[in-house]
């Protein structure tokens, strides 16, 4: 059994999030930039899509980041954030596996912390899928 999601359609650049993220509130709009940002240069296999409506960046065609635009706020995920160390606390949620953090224009989350995520939800869909194909 598969220890992650995956998803059909990820390709290395896909313009249709950038015209999402275009189409969202301009404060809230560049804060989902910036971070899907981060999840695109988390690594030089990473993929990208929408899944559901909103960026997910994924290995090959396992998620493990996405990010969604609210009305107040942006939420960064982690397909398998409940797995992963998060010592400043940012993690917010209370799903088997999905974690999430929020963003809003007036209360940043820390930005070297949710580095320090993204980098740690990508090392950890890799060693996932790394452990899937032995």
């Amino acid at each position: 059994m598969r220890s992650f999601l995956t998803f059909d359609g990820a390709v290395r650049h896909q313009p249709a999030i950038d015209a999402w993220l275009a189409l969202r509130p301009p404060e809230l709009g560049a804060i989902a930039r910036v971070w899907f940002d981060e999840l695109r240069r988390a690594g030089p296999d990473v993929t990208e899509l929408l899944h559901d409506g909103h960026p997910t960046a994924c290995v090959g065609d396992a998620a493990f980041g996405y990010v969604n635009v609210f009305k107040a706020h942006v939420n960064i995920g982690f397909f398998h954030g409940a797995s992963l160390a998060d010592p400043a606390g940012l993690l917010e949620g209370q799903g088997k596996f999905m974690r999430h953090v929020k963003a809003r224009p007036d209360r940043l989350p820390d930005e070297a912390a949710l580095r320090r995520l993204i980098r740690a939800a990508y090392v950890d869909i890799r060693r996932r899928v790394a452990a899937e194909q032995r």
